[in-house]
């Protein structure tokens, strides 16, 4: 089994990370330890034993058979390159059916509790302590600070987009006469997201703020959003200010992140009753299959409030459910 050969090929010509490099070389030389010393078979019989032999023995998810099932695929068309195999026996097995996960979402009331405890940081009064303080003042680089921190959990929030997409806006992307953004998104498609008259006002709080303390700017390619460096946001920035800034609130548990987020408010628009092409199109999906998932959050929540309020729900019994 050519197994370093191959690493060498997928490091010089795929250009493959060291991170790759070492995951493909672990699997494959577990895929030649299942032999148990005998050169290793590439047929569909053998591959198909050996999807057993982890999901059975090892007790592995479908993900993780999933992924060495690819990577062995791979090794297989390097051979076919070759000339020792005339077909790919991987696409001859069946992978096992990875269970989809739910989104994750924040709850409505820590998202309104979060807005209410700190309207203080996006208010008119917090604005003109800014101006009074000198662009240099230790005082005035936290009120920045912390008035940037709040927008981009309101803008991820409120306009449900992507961690990327935010970092890219420019101050051209708002639209302030039909008070819109225009998103770049995946697959560089262009889309419109309007925005909502509470965000309209921070945003422009904000840009006062920011042209007071680094300047206005000039040209098409200035960010809408920038560091106290006067420079773009970058993915770390934004992880990190999210991050703190729902730690510092109460009703936020596991993850807190940008794509949680935009979790959130697709699944309250569809609790509100929005459509879902509607929320496909905010959210720069490319297929309604992508949006469908959060349908699945609706009819968990909705199966909570069925058991604990419905008649006929009682599952210990009672006046109203069945006996036994």
């Amino acid at each position: 089994m050519q197994i370093e050969e191959y690493i060498n090929y997928i490091a010089g010509v795929r250009r493959y990370s060291q991170r790759t490099k070492e995951l493909y070389s672990n699997i494959l030389n577990e895929y030649k330890l299942y032999f148990e010393g005998a050169e290793p078979r590439f047929t569909p019989t053998d591959i198909r034993n050996y999807e057993v032999h982890l999901l059975d023995e090892k007790k592995e998810s479908a993900r993780t058979v999933g992924l060495h099932l690819s990577v062995i695929s791979g090794y297989c068309k390097y051979l076919m390159k070759k000339g020792e195999l005339s077909s790919n026996p991987v696409r001859m097995v069946r992978r096992p059916k990875e269970e989809k996960r739910l989104p994750v979402f924040y709850r409505a009331d820590a998202m309104k509790d979060y807005f209410s405890a700190t309207e203080c940081n996006a208010d008119q009064q917090a604005m003109d302590f800014l101006f009074s303080l000198p662009t240099s003042d230790p005082v005035a680089k936290d009120l920045y600070s912390r008035r940037l921190r709040r927008l981009i959990v309101s803008m991820l929030f409120s306009t449900g987009i992507r961690r990327s997409e935010l970092i890219s806006l420019d101050k051209s992307s708002l639209n302030r006469g039909r008070r819109t953004l225009s998103v770049l998104g995946k697959g560089d498609k262009m889309r419109e997201i309007p925005v909502t008259d509470s965000l309209y006002a921070e945003i422009l709080l904000y840009l006062d703020a920011a042209d007071y303390m680094l300047g206005a700017g000039s040209g098409s390619g200035t960010p809408l959003l920038r560091t106290l460096k006067g420079t773009r946001l970058y993915p770390v920035f934004v992880d990190r200010s999210v991050k703190e800034e729902l730690s510092g609130s109460e009703g936020f548990t596991g993850r807190k992140s940008p794509h949680v987020l935009r979790h959130t408010i697709a699944s309250e628009l569809l609790d509100e009753g929005t459509d879902l092409n509607s929320i496909k199109e905010m959210l720069g999906h490319s297929s309604l299959a992508a949006t469908q998932v959060y349908t699945h959050n609706t009819i968990e929540r909705l199966k909570k409030v069925y058991n604990n309020a419905h008649p006929r729900a009682n599952k210990n019994g009672g006046k109203n459910g069945d006996q036994d």
